[in-house]
Parts: structure tokens; sequence; C-alpha cells
């Protein structure tokens, strides 16, 4: 099996060092236009710290253009405002019967079912959270066993052989991928695209900005009831039922102990001085809450707040999130 991971950054590299640490031999490639990247991973290996322990895992990166043959997997971790300009190179990337897995966060599936047809596409969230420290090394910010969600967009023809693929390395859950999606966007509706407005990691947000974070969650959920959501489970539990409880601001900070370290890459984003990928995220709610006649006052603020920052307009700053 050929594996591509295209868009090796933070993300995207962590997901496949594990992949390939546990099955020696296989061929995978780690695609990213960052040639120092490139050049440190095909030199020291991908060395992944924040676990246990520091790991280094010998690795086979390449820019886009050095790219050879089909691939039977891509996994693809680009942002998402890239999709349509790269939809080209995904259809040459894939053969026949291949499978293009996203790993992006919103709800990227339909878009790139447009391009490759919905029985190519599958999605996937990652369960953890990593950041890019240097060249070759990335530092994941999630404490504990790294877990992923799998679905399929079209007929799954592949479902089951991707799901053994990657349950060689992480936790797996297979199941319904719109409610695969919304568990995911949840979280991140609200807490990525507020720590983006204010700098502040999930934990932080969780403990001393609970109202913003919980208006976001509850009009997301609100949304993926009416996508037809039964369930929105994450690591074991149902969101669905928590956040709908009077105690959901006792049991936030709870929920989100193991990922209180993280900052959103939308942040780094800013800070980088690059456009985010917030249109993508608490914008795909928004979009889907008007299409289908739920109203998102507190995320199209958000949004709206995330942009003002990108432009200058707002500071990027805690005192910010009383705009929304």
């Amino acid at each position: 099996m050929r594996i591509c991971i295209y868009g090796a950054g933070a993300m995207g590299t962590s997901l496949g060092a594990e992949l390939v640490r546990k099955n020696p031999g296989l061929c995978c490639d780690f695609v990213t236009r960052n040639r120092a990247h490139v050049e440190a991973l095909n030199a020291r290996g991908a060395v992944l710290s924040g676990q246990s322990e520091e790991i280094t895992v010998r690795v086979h990166a390449l820019l886009p253009g050095e790219t050879e043959g089909k691939y039977d997997v891509v996994f693809l971790a680009v942002r998402q405002q890239e999709n349509a300009a790269i939809a080209g190179t995904l259809r040459s990337l894939l053969g026949e019967g291949g499978a293009l897995v996203t790993v992006q966060n919103g709800l990227p599936e339909a878009g790139l079912a447009e391009e490759l047809g919905a029985d190519s596409v599958y999605g996937c969230t990652l369960g953890w959270g990593a950041e890019l420290v240097s060249p070759g090394k990335v530092n994941v910010t999630s404490e504990g066993e790294m877990h992923l969600s799998l679905g399929a967009y079209g007929r799954g023809d592949r479902l089951g052989e991707l799901e053994s693929l990657l349950k060689t390395s992480f936790k797996v859950t297979v199941g319904n991928l719109a409610e695969i999606r919304y568990s995911k966007l949840v979280v991140n509706a609200a807490f990525s695209t507020l720590s983006a407005i204010s700098g502040l990691t999930f934990g932080e947000l969780a403990k001393k900005h609970k109202k913003p974070v919980l208006a976001l969650m509850r009009e997301t959920v609100s949304v993926a009831k009416a996508e037809g959501c039964k369930t929105l489970v994450q690591n074991g539990h149902d969101i669905l039922k928590l956040f709908s409880s009077p105690f959901a601001g006792v049991i936030l900070p709870i929920a989100m102990k193991k990922h209180k370290n993280i900052r959103s890459g939308m942040l780094k984003d800013l800070m980088a001085g690059r456009r985010c990928d917030v249109d993508f995220v608490a914008g795909a709610v928004v979009k889907a809450g008007a299409r289908l006649g739920v109203e998102t006052p507190n995320l199209s603020a958000a949004v709206s707040l995330v942009h003002d920052v990108e432009n200058g307009l707002a500071e990027l700053s805690p005192e910010s999130l009383n705009l929304i």
C-alpha cells in the first residue's frame, strides 16, 4: 500500500510518523511545501515530543512537485482554503479506487466530493493537538492515547481497510460521518475560534471564559441536531447530554483537561500574518445553520471578530472576547 501525507505540518507529521513507527516498511511519503521541514525529516527523521518519551521515526519527505506515481491512500492535512487550488493535484495522486482521507477540521467532504467523487472521500477527525516547534520536530500537545474517528462520505468501499491500517497506531472509532464531524466541531468551532481571538489555551478558555465557550458550543449542537445527529461522542461521552445539562460549566474544565495546553492553529496563522481557516470551521457551522434554518448569532459574531483581528480592526486579546 502506498500512502501520502499531503500537508505534512504538525498534525500530518504526527499522524504519518505514528503510522510508520507501528508499520515498519510502510511506503509513506510526507509532502509539504516547507523545504526546511522536508530537509530535516529526511536528514534526521520525524521527532515527536510531548508524550511519555521523545521518539524519532525515519521517514521519506518530498516537496509537492517531487511526487511520482499514484497512491492508494492520501491523507489530506493542508488548510481547507487550499483545497480548490490543489484539486487537480489530488486527482493526479490518487490511483484507481484510491481513498482520499481528509483529516481537516470543519466539513470539508462535500467540496472534495465534487472534485473527486463521493466514493473516493473519507473523513477523519484527529483527537490530539500538535505544533511544529522546529523543522522536523513536532510537539504533541494533548495528553493520553492518540484517538481518531473515521467515516465514509460515499459508499465506503475501503472503510474496513482504512480502519485496519489506522488501528495499528491509534485508538479508532468508525461511525456516522456527520456525527463524527459535529462531535469535533462542537469543540473546534468554540475553542479554536475563541483561542484565535484571545490568544488563550483551551484550558484557560474552559476555566475563565465559560460563557462564550458554552454559547458557541450550544449553537453548534443545535445545528448538529438539525442535521440529524443523534449522538455526539467525544472520549466516550455524549456531548449532546453533557452540554445540555445545567452543570455544563462545571463539566467544561474537566472535559478539556487532556487538551488544556492546546492553542488554536488559527491563532498561529494570525500571529504569523496568514489568513486562517475560521470560515471553514465555525463558519461552516454558520453556513449549515443558515441552510437548516438554525440561528447562530454568537458563532457569526465570533467569525466576524476573527476577521477583524486578521484585518487589524480588533486586538488579539482576552478582552476581545467581550465583543461577542
